[in-house]
C-alpha cells in the first residue's frame, strides 16, 4: 500500500498544506493571513485531499512544520496536526521550517542558510548543506535552527553560500553588502517550496518509523509570545490590625 501524508506548514503569514505520495509532492494548497491560519486550514486540507480523490481515511501519517515562527502562526498549524494524528491514530513528526525552507535548495552545489523575517532586525536561520557527491551525498546540518540579529547571522563570511527562505526577499541588500559576490540569492516572493521541504524530510522519517511523541510536539518561536508576565500580588494590610499598631504607638 503507498503511503499517503499531509503536510502542513503554518510558520508565518504564508501558509500551506500538502499531500505526499510515492516520493512527490502530489497536491499543495497555499494562502496569506495577516492574523492567524485557523479559518483557512481545514478547508485547505479537505480540498487538497477532495482534489487527489482521497479522505482523512486515507492518510498515513501527517508533517507539521515546527518552526521557528510565529506564535499564533504555529500554534494554528500544531494544533490542527496533533488533533488530527491523535483522532485518527496517526504517526505525526515536527520539521524545522528553516531546514524545509532550505532542502528543495540541496542541489545547489553550495553551503545553503535558510532564513525566516521576525522583523527588528531578528531573524530564524540554519546552515545546512549536501556532503559528498551522487548517490552517496548526504544532508548534513551545519547549525542548529538560531534566532539572532541579522548581524549575528551575517558573521560567517568565509564562503559562498546560497541564501534561501521567507527572509531572504527582505534582506537581500544587507546580505549583498556583508558577503559580495560569496552570496548567492534565491529568492521568492511567497515560500511556496517550503510545504515540499516539510513533506519530503516528514515522509523520510515517517516512511523509516521515526514518529514524535503527539503530546510532547511543541513550536518553535521566533520570539517569545507577547504576554506581559503578572505582577506578583501586594501585601494585604489589615486596617483594623493597622489602626491598632498606631494607636499602640500614640499610646507609648
Amino acid at each position: 500500500m503507498t503511503s499517503l501524508y499531509l503536510a502542513i506548514d503554518t510558520s508565518t503569514r504564508y501558509g500551506a498544506v500538502g499531500l505526499w505520495s510515492a516520493g512527490a509532492l502530489v497536491r499543495a494548497h497555499s494562502w496569506y493571513s495577516r492574523h492567524n491560519h485557523t479559518s483557512e486550514l481545514m478547508p485547505a486540507v479537505e480540498a487538497a485531499l477532495a482534489a487527489s480523490g482521497a479522505t482523512m481515511a486515507d492518510l498515513t501519517g501527517i508533517a507539521v512544520a515546527q518552526g521557528p515562527g510565529g506564535f499564533s502562526a504555529l500554534r494554528s498549524g500544531l494544533g490542527a496536526a496533533k488533533g488530527l494524528a491523535f483522532a485518527a491514530n496517526l504517526p505525526v513528526v515536527g520539521v524545522s521550517t528553516v531546514e524545509a525552507s532550505a532542502y528543495p535548495h540541496r542541489g545547489a552545489g553550495l553551503p545553503v542558510c535558510a532564513l525566516i523575517e521576525s522583523g527588528r532586525g531578528i531573524v530564524g536561520w540554519a546552515r545546512f548543506q549536501l556532503s559528498g557527491d551522487g548517490q552517496g551525498a548526504t544532508w548534513v546540518r551545519r547549525t542548529p535552527d538560531r534566532v539572532t540579529s541579522l548581524d549575528a547571522m551575517l558573521t560567517a563570511r568565509g564562503r559562498h553560500t546560497l541564501f534561501c527562505g521567507e527572509g531572504v526577499a527582505t534582506h537581500a541588500d544587507a546580505i549583498r553588502e556583508a558577503l559580495g559576490d560569496k552570496a548567492h540569492l534565491a529568492i521568492e516572493p511567497a515560500p511556496l517550496s517550503r510545504i515540499a521541504g516539510v513533506a519530503e524530510l516528514g515522509a523520510i522519517r515517517l516512511d523509516a518509523g521515526d514518529a514524535d511523541p503527539v503530546a510532547s510536539l511543541a513550536p518553535r518561536y521566533l520570539r517569545s509570545p507577547a504576554i506581559t508576565a503578572p505582577n506578583p500580588p501586594k501585601a494585604i494590610i489589615q486596617a483594623s490590625h493597622a489602626g491598632r499598631s498606631r494607636a499602640g504607638r500614640t499610646q507609648a
